[in-house]
């Protein structure tokens, strides 16, 4: 408890030199949330992270939403109107949006068509030469969009893609003010391009936090919480601290090992979600040492990641069949071997592929990533078990270093969308880091994942996507580890929910001060 007690001071001090109060203004809160890091854009199409996207949510919008809130644990998928109130196909490749009238950008733009249509252009999302080289993955299918009215938009695909509305709802996809963003853009891109969201930017300290001020134009009703504030607090024991001061109102990337300590509290409490996301290992096959694949399959096959979950998140979370996920429907396979532990086999492997005992080095970051420390360590340990020589760093840039260190990196995946196409091939094709930074790369994966995007019949796709995982299992470019618990630490009065996405969303339908509001 005096650990407590002196990291409490701290935040207090903390909190003080950002110009924050506990005190709550009288008719709405000014919410202050910690978290481990802070994003250096809020280009909501680049900043493509769980420290971004926690934030940009709130300042942008979709065309078309996800309602999370239409399953109870916060993963729903159904759609909803946003900036478009109706969308219609008038055939299979061409999608009429018509706007809502009246929506303003936080600048006092009003929303026009031909904002949206220059958000989804070739110059800056959709095109093989786009700013936003992300946005190829999810909308490089797009053969044009154009504003054929005030408030119509209309995209024109190269081919059926059974899963567009989904692709709008999701990441890249938030709308951005065409005169702002091409006035900011300079030779690349804004850093803070303007949004029609419940909330504004009003103040950035680089590393140190981020203010945004309630919009009370917000087409969405004017929203409940006067700002949100979010403060770079790196250690989690100050976060903790914070919350149970009251100088913070929600905390993130909490571990399951506090949710007893924080429920321990009167005034505070822990909301947990399994996450639609995998913490992965990279593998870089480029190098010499990793370049046998039976290396690689050697690697995962040594991974107990039952016991990973069980010593690390209280038995909390979920191993994943393989790269698929429920949410899927029709094409997730429930009776697919998945991740396989077989220690023998790891060892056998190694014997036929000659390995020398040569250095196998882990990167990860210590401060992204809840748990990813002791569970590099324990990885590390299952490896020595088969004969693997593993070596942990522990850096701030996972492909930082030497050349010859840049082998294992810790990473993430989140399922953009509830599809194939939003988690195997969105993030292991072309258009992400793995084959940008040629960490692996093979025609045959790419051709099949081009195939998945042009496939509309859900049999005939599932085909597709169980032969991208074969493949990608039996190359081995890397592994999942776990779905991650993303727990947060709340103060009781506020009404929220937290998301199975990283986006942490303050829109009236999600929020209340009940504190306030009595």
């Amino acid at each position: 408890m005096k650990l407590l007690s002196a990291l409490a001071a701290a935040s207090i001090g903390l909190a003080a030199t950002f110009g924050m109060s506990a005190a709550k203004a009288e008719s709405r809160p000014d919410i202050v949330v910690a978290v481990p890091d802070l994003p250096p854009t809020l280009e909501p199409a680049k900043e493509l992270s769980n420290i971004g996207t926690r934030i940009t949510y709130d300042i942008f919008d979709t065309v078309i939403r996800r309602d999370f809130l239409s399953a109870e644990d916060g993963s729903g998928a159904e759609l909803t109107p946003a900036l478009a109130e109706s969308w219609a196909w008038t055939d299979p490749r061409t999608l009429v949006l018509d706007l809502r009238a009246g929506v303003k950008f936080h600048n006092g733009e009003t929303l026009t068509a031909e904002d949206v249509a220059f958000t989804f252009s070739a110059e800056r999302l959709s095109g093989p030469e786009s700013i936003m080289a992300n946005g190829r993955g999810y909308f490089g299918n797009i053969e044009s969009v154009d504003a054929t009215g005030p408030l119509q938009v209309t995209f024109s695909l190269k081919v059926a893609d059974p899963i567009f509305e989904q692709r709008l709802a999701s990441w890249t996809a938030w709308v951005v003010n065409k005169k702002d963003w091409q006035a900011n853009a300079g030779d690349s891109y804004p850093q803070f391009p303007v949004g029609t969201g419940p909330f504004m930017l009003d103040d950035y300290k680089a590393d140190q936090s981020i203010r945004l001020v309630a919009f009370d134009d917000y087409f969405g009703g004017t929203p409940k919480a006067a700002s949100v504030t979010f403060v770079k607090v790196p250690e989690e024991a100050a976060r903790i601290a914070g919350l149970v001061a009251g100088d913070f109102d929600i905390v993130t990337t909490i571990g399951p090992d506090q949710i007893g300590q924080i429920n321990a509290y009167d005034t505070v409490e822990a909301r947990s979600v399994v996450l639609s996301n995998s913490h992965v290992l990279v593998y870089n096959t480029e190098h010499p040492t990793l370049a046998d694949k039976r290396i690689r399959q050697a690697m995962n096959l040594a991974i107990d990641r039952e016991l990973l979950v069980k010593a690390l998140w209280a038995g909390k979370t979920v191993v994943p069949l393989s790269h698929q996920y429920p949410e899927y429907g029709a094409l997730f396979d429930p009776s697919r071997d998945g991740l396989v532990y077989d220690p023998e086999r790891a060892r056998a492997l190694l014997a036929e592929a000659g390995y020398d005992g040569a250095p196998i080095h882990y990167n990860t970051n210590p401060n992204y990533y809840v748990n990813t420390v002791p569970a590099a360590q324990a990885i590390i340990e299952m490896w020595k078990a088969v004969g693997l020589n593993g070596k942990l760093n522990l850096v701030e840039d996972t492909r930082g270093g030497p050349e010859d260190t840049l082998m294992v990196r810790t990473w993430s995946n989140t399922t953009r969308f509830p599809d194939p196409a939003g988690g195997l091939w969105n993030l292991w094709g072309p258009h992400q880091s793995t084959q940008r930074n040629k960490e692996w790369a093979l025609a045959a994966f790419n051709a099949l994942g081009e195939t998945l995007d042009k496939t509309p019949e859900p049999a005939a796709r599932k085909e597709v996507f169980h032969q991208m995982l074969d493949i990608w299992e039996d190359e081995a470019p890397g592994t999942i580890l776990y779905q991650p618990l993303e727990t947060y630490g709340v103060r009781k009065s506020l009404k929220w929910q937290p998301y199975s996405h990283f986006y942490l969303d303050l829109r009236n339908d999600n929020f209340e001060d009940m504190a306030v509001s009595q």
